[in-house]
């Protein structure tokens, strides 16, 4: 027999911990809320197997930090069958909002009819595009469904965290100042190349002079879709000393032709680093554009302290 003191053998009974009160209180685990949209990612460039994995990679990381996560994959220049476009993304998200009510309501369950953004679009973008953006637009708008569009990605300090990772991994910056770890290929100056034209230099200007205090390190954006600009800011930096340079892609991936980075690499005469890809910074801060688009989250995930 059980008292409502315990069991009457006298073993100690398991309570719930209590919630440590104060500001160190740890927080409560945030979930997705129920019937919340979907979050779609927009992925440009010719959709292949490696741009699945990544994009795969990058929705497994936002539904790790959100439970209950609504991820899918839409491509810009999908075919409907191995690689399902933006537009078909949408419309099956809303066929399948409209099911899930209507099957509810003949159960007998007394729900809402569904309103709101059956979805919200994340460009998988570094820094803006413009034709790509009207691209992505231009499918939402197609799809005839309500969705809701974020901006790109950057400006942000978590890129420029990736970037120096992605820069260590090729050797050519030290992984940690604090360290004093040395490179004997470090780079005493970066090329930080985007696409978009002078919006997006002017974006990656910005994640640059937080990758400039990171490394203290002269750093420059150029375009890689404007002839010459890459040697033209390469000549700049051996101009006012820089020797060695390295070029830093601030591009996720597939939205680029690996063969245009690669000449722009060569042109200039420096080494390279790979481009952001699936790193977990880009995971999170997609789902931080989703998480504001439904002001279910104030805050954008945080960089790490500069070293």
């Amino acid at each position: 027999m059980s008292s409502p003191t315990g069991p009457a053998s006298g073993l100690p009974v398991r309570m719930p911990r209590p919630r440590q009160p104060g500001r160190h209180r740890r927080p409560e685990p945030l979930v997705a809320p129920e019937g919340a949209p979907a979050l779609v990612l927009a992925v440009p460039g010719t959709p292949s197997a490696a741009t699945r994995s990544l994009a795969e990679e990058v929705v497994s990381i936002a539904r790790s930090e959100l439970p209950g996560l609504d991820a899918r994959i839409g491509y810009l220049d999908g075919d409907d069958a191995e690689f399902p476009t933006l537009r078909s993304v949408l419309t099956h998200a809303a066929e399948e909002r409209t099911a899930r009510y209507e099957q509810a309501v003949a159960a007998g369950a007394e729900v809402k009819e569904p309103d709101g953004p059956v979805a919200v679009v994340v460009p998988l973008l570094a820094s803006p595009d413009s034709a790509l953006l009207r691209r992505v637009r231009q499918a939402v708008m197609d799809s005839r469904i309500a969705a809701d569009l974020t901006d790109v990605l950057g400006p942000h300090p978590l890129l420029a965290e990736a970037l120096h990772v992605r820069l260590s991994e090729a050797g050519l910056a030290r992984a940690d100042r604090a360290r004093l770890f040395t490179v004997a290929t470090a780079a005493d100056g970066i090329i930080l190349a985007s696409v978009g034209g002078d919006e997006a230099v002017q974006a990656a200007g910005i994640t640059g002079m937080l990758l400039a205090a990171r490394l203290a390190v002269p750093v420059m954006a150029a375009a890689l879709d404007q002839d010459g600009a890459i040697t033209s800011v390469a000549e700049q930096l051996r101009s006012s000393g820089s020797q060695q340079l390295a070029l830093a892609p601030y591009l996720i991936g597939p939205e680029i032709d690996p063969g245009l980075l690669e000449a722009a690499a060569a042109e200039a005469g420096c080494a390279t680093a790979e481009a952001l890809g699936a790193y977990p910074a880009i995971g999170k801060l997609a789902l931080a554009k989703y998480t504001t688009a439904l002001g279910i989250a104030p805050q954008q995930p945080q960089g790490t302290p500069v070293r």
